[in-house]
């Protein structure tokens, strides 16, 4: 498998070559790869470099609470964060951050992984959630760089746990130590051998609350146009969760939406427009409020302060299998409703069990869910202290005797 392993990434490499001829976003990424080298350059040869690993955006603010941990406790720190997804390269900047350096991660060959390690030098490196390439996991284990696996998250479905996927179940159990998010992955590690597990938990529940707790300024825009409600905010919303509201504001005359939609592009927003058979404004065009019931938020990055104006939260993804960050609107004490294809995602079950996230399949549902309710301040308080109860797995990651031992080392 190992063989096959080699021959299927020069295929990929091939293929993604081939790809970018017609897609914009693959060609970023090809063209963004190839000065990495370069790029390593000019890392300080004294630097303790710890080096981080994301798929992309969404792992990226998973592992910044980490990150800026053990920027503050590490002398001479230097965070080397690499992404797959051009989303991660192309937004992470957005993010108040201590990431000294930034790039795309090589294609996984093993001549790239060599190179890599030989000109980054990392004291420890850190993948994120998940994504375990085979050559630069082996790479690092020749080289004796310490790998650990932040915020680990596994399916039963996953090859690893197949009869057939014993070359990538040897690729997990290289890694040095696994701080996994619930017993089920830690679990399905024991069950293949690993015995270096801790439960950590899910550092985003301490992004969010960070952020919720850092953020002190205000949005005029928002704060007028939420000044009478109450308010729905659909976060990261696609078609299905639009269609929801469309027919949400039909049945409900005094409730006003803010849509902040996945994709702000601006033939997506006139779709969005379009749909609705009611006054809309977009933020970059509010002047002042004339009676517009929906306000499309069609900007980047300004989400998660957004939640703190509505009173409920439609977040996107839930019809798709692909649910967006429901801690986000949890963070401020909001309930949260999503479309009920939620199982890869483990805080959404955990909502459902609390009580304070709820499946709903149409317009309807959703409608008689918010009026089931009850006492708004007495679910907000219930909401919050939830979310405090989930905090602390960074200074469990950040703390463990494992992550200080490896890097008083270096």
């Amino acid at each position: 498998m190992g063989f096959l392993y080699q021959i299927g990434i020069h295929l990929f490499i091939l293929g993604m070559r081939t790809a970018s001829l017609f897609n914009q976003k693959i060609k970023n990424g090809i063209q963004g790869r190839k000065n990495w080298r370069n790029l390593l350059d000019d890392i300080p040869k004294d630097a303790n470099v710890i080096w981080f690993h994301c798929a992309s955006l969404g792992e990226f603010d998973q592992g910044l609470p980490v990150m800026s941990a053990l920027k503050q406790k590490t002398p001479n720190a230097f965070i080397l964060v690499t992404f797959f997804s051009p989303s991660g390269i192309d937004h992470y900047q957005k993010r108040e951050h201590p990431v000294d350096k930034a790039l795309y991660l090589p294609f996984d060959t093993k001549s790239n992984a060599r190179l890599f390690l030989q000109k980054a030098n990392p004291s420890l490196a850190v993948f994120v959630k998940y994504e375990f390439w085979p050559n630069f996991i082996s790479e690092c284990k020749k080289a004796k760089v310490k790998t650990v696996s932040t915020s680990t998250l596994l399916r039963s479905s996953q090859i690893y746990f197949k009869w057939y996927g014993g070359f990538f179940t040897r690729v997990l159990r290289s890694i040095d130590f696994f701080f996994a998010q619930n017993q089920e992955t830690k679990s399905l590690l024991e069950s293949i051998g690993v015995k270096q597990i801790e439960i950590s938990g899910d550092t985003r529940f301490d992004k969010v609350l960070q952020h919720k707790n850092r953020s002190t300024s205000t949005d005029s825009i928002l704060r007028q146009f939420t000044s009478e409600g109450p308010i729905l905010i659909a976060g990261s919303s696609w078609e299905a969760e639009e269609k929801v509201v469309k027919k949400f504001l039909e049945s409900n005359a005094n409730t006003k939406v803010i849509i902040a939609p996945h994709n702000i592009n601006s033939s997506n927003i006139e779709r969005i427009q379009s749909l609705l058979d009611c006054p809309t404004i977009r933020y970059t065009k509010y002047k002042e409020y004339q009676g517009n019931r929906v306000l499309i938020l069609d900007t980047i990055g300004h989400l998660t302060s957004a939640y703190q104006y509505a009173d409920y939260a439609l977040v996107g993804g839930g019809f798709s299998g692909s649910l967006h960050n429901i801690l986000e609107a949890a963070a401020y004490g909001l309930p949260v409703f999503f479309g009920p294809h939620h199982l890869k995602f483990p805080e959404a079950k955990s909502f459902i069990d609390g009580g304070i996230g709820f499946v709903i399949e149409n317009a309807e549902q959703l409608s008689e869910k918010i009026k089931a309710l009850g006492n708004q301040n007495e679910l907000k308080q219930k909401i919050e202290a939830f979310m405090q109860s989930q905090a602390g797995a960074t200074d469990k990651i950040v703390g463990h005797s494992f992550i200080a031992k490896t890097l008083k080392q270096n």
